[in-house]
């Protein structure tokens, strides 16, 4: 199953970037394992500088901007 993770405080942005997310998962009928990660700590250990950032099965696929539908869609083709 794909895992998509979300790391981010819970900023406006980072708020975005999941709805932008369920939107597509919902849209394109996806079965995803879908993880919010809040804790600064664990951002900061993946490596992760700028928030909202996206990894889909652990490769980052954005950092430091909220991904549009298109962009996130563009991941599962």
């Amino acid at each position: 199953m794909t895992k998509i993770e979300i790391f981010g405080t819970g900023c406006p942005n980072c708020l975005k970037t999941e709805k932008n997310i369920k939107n597509v998962i919902k849209e394109l009928n996806l079965e995803v394992e879908l993880v919010k990660v809040q804790d600064i700590n664990k951002i900061t250990e993946r490596g992760v500088a700028l928030t909202p950032a996206v990894a889909l099965d652990q490769k980052m696929k954005v950092s430091g901007k909220v991904p549009s539908e298109k962009e996130i869609k563009s991941w599962f083709e």
